[in-house]
C-alpha cells in the first residue's frame, strides 16, 4: 500500500474541473533515486533549490572531511547516512516547499496504486466540489474546460507556468 498527500494550487480554480486538474499527488515514504543519487532525486521533485543546496553541501562537507583527515571510508559512510535520510525526507521536502509557496492539503489517501489513490481520492472530493459551466463545449454535450500543458517544475521562477 503507498500513501499520498494531496494539495491544491493557491489560486485554485472555482469549478471542480479546473481544480482536480492542477491537484498534486505527494507520495509519501522512502525514495530510492534520491538515496542513490540526490541531485536526480532531488530534480525529479522539483525541488532545484535543495538540489543546489545538497550539491554546495556537499563541497564544503568534503572539504570539512578532508581536512579533518577521514579516510575514504569514513566519509563514504557520512555521505551514505545524508543520502539515507534524504531519500526518507524528500517528500517531506516536497510538502515543504508546497507549503511554503500557498498551497493547501486537501487530504491523505492510501491504495494499491497512484491510479486507486487519485480514484478513491476524487470519488469523495468531486461530490462536494461545485460545477460551473464551462467555457467550451465537448462531445455530446459535456461541458470540457480547455487546459494548458504544465512546463517546468512549480518552484522553479522562470517557468511558462502563469
Amino acid at each position: 500500500m503507498v500513501t499520498y498527500t494531496v494539495h491544491e494550487p493557491p489560486h485554485a480554480g472555482s469549478d471542480r474541473v479546473d481544480r482536480g486538474v492542477d491537484l498534486e499527488f505527494v507520495k509519501d515514504g522512502f525514495s530510492w533515486l534520491t538515496a542513490i543519487c540526490p541531485p536526480l532525486g532531488l530534480l525529479a521533485n522539483g525541488l532545484w533549490l535543495f538540489t543546489i543546496a545538497y550539491l554546495v553541501g556537499a563541497v564544503l562537507l568534503a572539504w570539512a572531511l578532508a581536512a579533518l583527515k577521514l579516510g575514504p571510508q569514513m566519509t563514504g559512510f557520512v555521505f551514505l547516512l545524508i543520502n539515507i535520510y534524504l531519500g526518507f525526507e524528500v517528500s517531506t521536502l516536497k510538502r515543504w516547499m508546497l507549503e511554503r509557496t500557498g498551497w493547501q492539503a486537501l487530504g491523505v489517501v492510501t491504495g494499491k496504486s497512484i491510479a486507486e489513490c487519485e480514484r478513491r481520492f476524487f470519488e469523495s472530493w468531486l461530490p462536494a466540489q461545485p460545477i460551473i459551466a464551462a467555457e467550451t463545449a465537448g462531445p455530446m454535450g459535456t461541458s470540457v474546460p480547455p487546459v494548458a500543458p504544465r512546463r517546468g517544475s512549480r518552484f522553479w521562477p522562470f517557468s511558462a507556468r502563469h
